[in-house]
């Protein structure tokens, strides 16, 4: 214990596919395409957002709100994925691994609190049509993305802070690809009863909240639509939710599995592990621009007006 290298380790070494060593590059290669799809597909909708002042609503401001913290998401594993899969180039610093596991939570939460805003202004619109426009006005909408971007960076500060505090005398070894607080916490040779209490409090503080909150501002939506006479009425306004609960099954489905996994799932096959990892952080950034650009003609029309030359 004398030795600092035990107490912090200058480097850790991240993991790529278990038993597929020989097949990095065909194994790079979806991946690559997933990040090119994500970055494209997510930058795309703020630039037809940003564009379309007619898309400057309540409704695709949230939607950017989204796009930028899968964008933050995808940005913040990519270097270490790709570097893993493509050189087999396996070393992290060990700041730069806090680093990278503040980044992925911090937009991971933020990601979550988009979703819980946006289930708010589908209550808000289905509910009280009439007064939507008062109730989420501009200001509000920022003061929203302000408080959730406060509320990200709040909550994750302590994780690498907690972890610093801790000696690393086991192996240096991590289950992923990139750093993840879960499987940091396995490394110390030491009590981490306060950094896995502190895990589990940001976890119900902010995914918690958020799932709980989504399915009661649902359960009132569901109430709202049924009190309707019409019954292409009430299609109309379940169809504007139908995007909004794909993302939210997308996200956090994979989420409650990746959070099984570490928990209970100590025994299973690493490969596991990886592959739950991997979903949870690059499927909802691949998909959920695909999923709104299908189901939101204003963005699809936005999309094709971007791509489409103007000729005069």
């Amino acid at each position: 214990m004398s030795n600092s290298s035990f107490l912090r380790p200058s480097t850790l070494l991240l993991t790529g596919m278990p038993g597929m060593a020989g097949g990095n590059m065909w194994i790079a290669m979806p991946f690559c395409c997933m990040y090119l799809i994500s970055i494209l597909g997510n930058s795309t909708v703020l630039l037809v957002i940003k564009a379309e002042r007619s898309l400057h609503k309540p409704m695709y401001l949230f939607l950017s709100m989204l796009a930028v913290a899968e964008l933050g998401v995808s940005l913040s594993t990519l270097p270490t994925v790709l570097s893993v899969l493509l050189f087999d180039s396996r070393e992290i610093g060990f700041d730069a691994c806090l680093t990278q596991m503040f980044f992925i939570h911090c937009f991971s939460i933020m990601d979550s609190g988009v979703l819980w805003a946006m289930a708010f202004d589908r209550f808000v619109a289905i509910y009280s049509p009439l007064q939507y426009a008062s109730v989420l006005t501009n200001p509000r909408i920022g003061l929203i993305g302000l408080g959730l971007t406060v509320r990200s960076v709040s909550v994750s500060i302590p994780l690498p802070i907690l972890l610093r505090r801790l000696p690393f005398c086991r192996s240096h070894v991590l289950a992923h690809s990139f750093c993840l607080h879960p499987n940091l916490i396995q490394l110390p040779c030491a009590h981490v009863e306060v950094n896995s209490m502190y895990g589990l409090f940001a976890l119900l503080a902010t995914f918690g909240l958020d799932s709980l909150s989504i399915v009661l501002s649902y359960v009132m939506i569901i109430k709202t639509v049924l009190s309707i006479a019409s019954k292409r009425e009430r299609l109309k306004a379940l169809n504007t939710c139908v995007s909004h609960i794909c993302a939210v099954l997308i996200y956090y489905i994979p989420m409650i599995g990746l959070s099984m996994v570490h928990r209970f799932g100590k025994h299973a096959s690493p490969l596991i592990h990886v592959l739950m990892a991997n979903i949870y952080l690059l499927v909802p950034p691949v998909l959920n621009p695909i999923i709104y650009s299908v189901k939101t003609k204003p963005i699809r029309r936005g999309i094709c007006k971007l791509l489409t030359p103007k000729w005069h």
